[in-house]
C-alpha cells in the first residue's frame, strides 16, 4: 500500500479544462471516492494516477516514486505504476475461463506454474469464486464477472487499487452486496483505494474520505462529511 499524492495536476482537452490545478493527498490504506456528475474530471484524475492518460501539467506521486512530472518530462507508463484497476464494464477477455483471466497478469510477469495456480486459487476463493475456475465470461453472472475482475486487479498484488464506477451495470440487490464485499477485503488487505462513483450512498457507505468533484475542481474533501451522512442515514 502507497499513498498516493497529486501536485497542482491540470488536464486540458484544447482549451476545456477537465481537471483544474488539483492539489491531493491519500492516505497509504485508505479507501478514499471520488464523487460527483458526469463530465466532473473523477474518472480523468482515476485515469491520470493510472497512467492511461498524462496530465497536461503538475506531478503524481505514489509511494516515495515520482511517476509523472511534466517540467522534468517523467512519465512512467501504466504497466510500471503497479496499479490495479476495474472498470465499469469488467474488461475481461472474452476467450479466457475465470482460471486465465485471473492467471494473466502473473503470466505476464513470467511467474512459476505452481505458483500461478495457487495465487489465483486463493484469489477466486477470496472473492467467492472457488468452483467456477473453468467458466467463461458468458457463462458468468454480472456480479461474478465482476468479481474476476475484481480478482484479477488483487492478485498482482498492487501499490493502490483503482474502481472505476464498478458497480453501475450492477442491479440494486448485487450492488449492495459487492459493496460489502469490496469494502471487506480493501480492509483485509489494507490496500490504499481510489473508487469513482455518481452514488452518493455508495461513496459515504465505503469511504474513509469522500472527495466532491465538479467542473474539474475538488470542491469538498473531508472524512467528518461521510461519517454525518451515515450517522443519518443508519
Amino acid at each position: 500500500m502507497s499513498k498516493v499524492v497529486l501536485k497542482n495536476i491540470v488536464k486540458k482537452y484544447g482549451d476545456v479544462f477537465a481537471v483544474q490545478k488539483m492539489d491531493l493527498a491519500i492516505d497509504s490504506g485508505s479507501f478514499v471516492s471520488f464523487l460527483g456528475p458526469s463530465g466532473c474530471g473523477k474518472t480523468t484524475t482515476l485515469r491520470m494516477v493510472a497512467g492511461l492518460s498524462d496530465p497536461t501539467d503538475g506531478e503524481i506521486h505514489i509511494g516515495e516514486k515520482i511517476v509523472f512530472n511534466h517540467s522534468q518530462k517523467i512519465s512512467l507508463p501504466a504497466e510500471k505504476r503497479n496499479m490495479g484497476m476495474v472498470f465499469q464494464s469488467y474488461a475481461l477477455w472474452p476467450h479466457m475461463t475465470a482460471f486465465g483471466n485471473v492467471a494473466y497478469p502473473l503470466k505476464i510477469q513470467k511467474k512459476e506454474k505452481e505458483e500461478i495456480e495457487t495465487k489465483v486459487q486463493t484469489f477466486l476463493k477470496m472473492v467467492h469464486l472457488e468452483g467456477l475456475e473453468k467458466r467463461y465470461p458468458h457463462e458468468l453472472s454480472g456480479g461474478q464477472q465482476q468479481r474476476v475482475a475484481l480478482a484479477r486487479a488483487l492478485i498482482r498484488e498492487p501499490e493502490v487499487l483503482l474502481l472505476d464506477e464498478p458497480l453501475s451495470n450492477l442491479d440494486a440487490k448485487l450492488r449492495l452486496s459487492m459493496r460489502q464485499e469490496i469494502k471487506e477485503l480493501q480492509r483485509r488487505l489494507k490496500i490504499t483505494t481510489i473508487y469513482v462513483t455518481h452514488d452518493q450512498e455508495e461513496a459515504f457507505t465505503l469511504s474513509d474520505v469522500v472527495i466532491l468533484m465538479n467542473k474539474g475542481k475538488v470542491e469538498r474533501m473531508d472524512s467528518e462529511f461521510a461519517k454525518d451522512f451515515l450517522a443519518q442515514h443508519h
